[in-house]
């Protein structure tokens, strides 16, 4: 595994930020499944693991205009959208501890 990608897993994964936000999602998507395989009416349960991935999904989103995607390309776009997030969360913890410039942390 290369440098790079090491750094783009450990960004997207390892960061204890980002490890906790992944965890929120997969919880709201299981839920989700949960009640859509499980509940005659699900309703609008899928809307929770949407507002998850909100900033960047309302983006993706915006493209299908009014028609309506497939589910696998629905939840596809929203994994996609998770974890663009997560990297874009486990770089901004990062950051603002120093790391990314080589500063050590101070205290």
């Amino acid at each position: 595994m290369t440098a790079r990608l090491r750094t783009l897993v450990r960004l997207t994964f390892a960061n204890p930020a980002s490890a906790i936000y992944l965890g929120l999602v997969g919880i709201a998507i299981a839920v989700a499944t949960a009640v859509t395989l499980f509940a005659q009416d699900p309703g609008f349960v899928w809307v929770l693991p949407a507002l998850c991935a909100f900033p960047l999904f309302m983006i993706v989103a915006l493209i299908h205009g009014d028609a309506q995607p497939a589910a696998w390309v629905f939840i596809a776009e929203l994994v996609l959208c998770v974890l663009v997030q997560s990297l874009v969360l486990g770089t901004i913890v990062e950051a603002s501890r120093g790391r990314l410039r080589g500063r050590p942390r101070t205290g």
